[in-house]
């Protein structure tokens, strides 16, 4: 017989209830996180394990690839029992992992993960949560695609997207249907033309994070990315290939794309050459090729001009109602000094220059305000200023030449404003601040602090850019207290 159990037997218990890196379990999904894991809960002790390709009322086995003492992350090997709620896929495609959920059941969700980011994380409330407004085409909405060279089982180059939680892995696709047709024709020309020339793919293993990858021996480049960006009201479309340094002949590259699109529809043809080994597109050198380095775009009856790094809301059709909500949160009157922080092209204070007395937008890259102020230029926008730094160093100088904001809209990227950008703006003390977040989790840190320092939170308006996934855009109105 057995005696009482000791702590330290306790102990080796609760360790061994929390599976290690490599198990394979079997999992019943509750819920689903923000970032699109499904949430499973293992053992006694109810320890957390996130689920790559899971939603809640799946009961899958799943590898488990990284273990920590508070939680998991796995990934789905095989669906044992389907949730009620799923659907079938429309296609394989690891870019679209909601698509087995209802369209009203993922607005739902994401309403309700902006609810849970801002009373959990943020503390708030007392803020009117308004209705989630749905997208305007659920498919074939995305304006640019990023793309990834890799090697199949057998050792083929595909082009498509990475595997759920496969940060190696790429899985071919033919026909994106987040993208428009135009788009996949160019896929499809590209991923035709590089198998053809015998190239071979990056090898995302090679290196350290210190270390860049080495030209290989035989001093060709190596695939790496596919940037597809499409002007939706211009009908153009700009390519560019990202290699690593090396040798290539780039001829057959733009006569693919010729043949797929004609010289009416493609805009411009570009080369980045990077050694850097993390998963971007961005950085390296940039060499024009074929065409036009910039993309010609409307939105709201303006006309931009798109760099191939430049930042441009990924759906035209809804970012034209996202700067609506704004818009509308700001309760412009006419007579108001606008300021736009995190201005990129300048898109959002153009778009509501003729409903404002002045606007003057900030940016860090110069590019993206040379972009701004030309686009001010060529759209007749008289009263729009641009300056180009950090928001936070700048916010002083320019409070001197312009006066004080009555409202400030502020577009950060996903990590949010953070604690100093947010004291820069509580100290010049705007009357309304209209926060557009793409991250509701640093939104509500941001909120949090406002409203520690004398501001409320009044609405905030979720709006659906990303049907099939888990992305969300919100716009939150904040109001300085009397």
């Amino acid at each position: 017989m057995s005696g009482p159990r000791t702590s330290d037997q306790g102990a080796l218990a609760g360790a061994l209830a929390r599976p290690a890196r490599g198990a394979e379990v079997e999992l019943f999904i509750e819920s689903l996180a923000y970032g699109g894991e499904g949430v499973a809960r293992y053992g006694e002790g109810g320890y957390v394990i996130f689920v790559a390709g899971a939603i809640p009322g799946d009961r899958v086995r799943a590898h488990v690839y990284k273990a920590k003492r508070a939680y998991a992350h796995a990934r789905t090997l095989q669906l044992l029992e389907p949730s009620p709620e799923r659907i079938a896929p429309v296609a394989p495609h690891p870019g679209a992992p909601w698509q087995v959920l209802p369209y009203e059941r993922q607005l739902e969700v994401k309403s309700a993960q902006v609810q849970e980011a801002l009373v959990r994380i943020g503390g708030l409330a007392g803020f009117e949560l308004q209705p989630i407004l749905p997208a305007a085409e659920r498919w074939r909405y995305r304006n640019k695609i990023e793309l990834s060279f890799g090697s199949d089982e057998q050792g083929a180059l595909v082009l498509g997207f990475h595997a759920p939680a496969r940060w190696n892995r790429v899985v071919g696709i033919e026909d994106c249907l987040l993208a428009s047709e135009r788009v996949n024709r160019a896929l499809r020309a590209v991923a035709a033309w590089a198998a053809g020339q015998g190239l071979r793919a990056w090898q995302r293993s090679v290196g350290t994070p210190a270390q860049p990858a080495a030209v290989p021996a035989d001093g060709r480049a190596r695939l790496r990315n596919l940037v597809l960006r499409e002007g939706r009201r211009s009908g153009t479309l700009q390519a560019r290939l990202v290699t690593t340094p090396g040798e290539i002949e780039l001829a057959g590259f733009i006569a693919a794309l010729q043949g797929a699109l004609g010289e009416e529809e493609l805009s411009g043809v570009l080369w980045s050459r990077s050694d850097r080994l993390a998963e971007t597109t961005a950085g390296g050198a940039t060499e024009l090729l074929h065409g036009s380095s910039e993309l010609s775009e409307r939105l709201g009856g303006l006309t931009f001009r798109i760099g191939p790094e430049a930042f441009f809301q990924t759906n035209t059709e809804m970012a034209e109602v996202l700067y609506s909500v704004a818009g509308e949160l700001a309760q412009l009157q006419g007579g108001e000094l606008l300021f736009d922080l995190y201005c990129g092209l300048g898109s959002i204070g153009l778009f509501l220059a003729e409903r404002v007395r002045e606007v003057v937008g900030i940016e860090l890259e110069e590019s993206a305000v040379a972009g701004a102020r030309r686009a001010a230029a060529e759209n007749g926008i008289e009263h729009a200023t641009f300056y180009a730094g950090e928001a936070r160093r700048l916010l002083g100088a320019v409070l001197e030449r312009h006066g004080r904001p009555d409202v400030v809209v502020v577009d950060p990227p996903r990590a949010g404003l953070g604690r100093r950008a947010v004291e820069a703006l509580i100290a010049i003390a705007p009357a309304r601040v209209v926060y557009v977040s793409c991250n509701p989790t640093t939104l509500a840190a941001d909120a949090a602090r406002m409203c520690e320092a004398g501001y409320a939170l009044r609405q905030v308006r979720p709006v659906d850019m990303f049907p099939q996934t888990h992305h969300i855009e919100c716009v939150a109105a904040l109001e300085r207290s009397s």
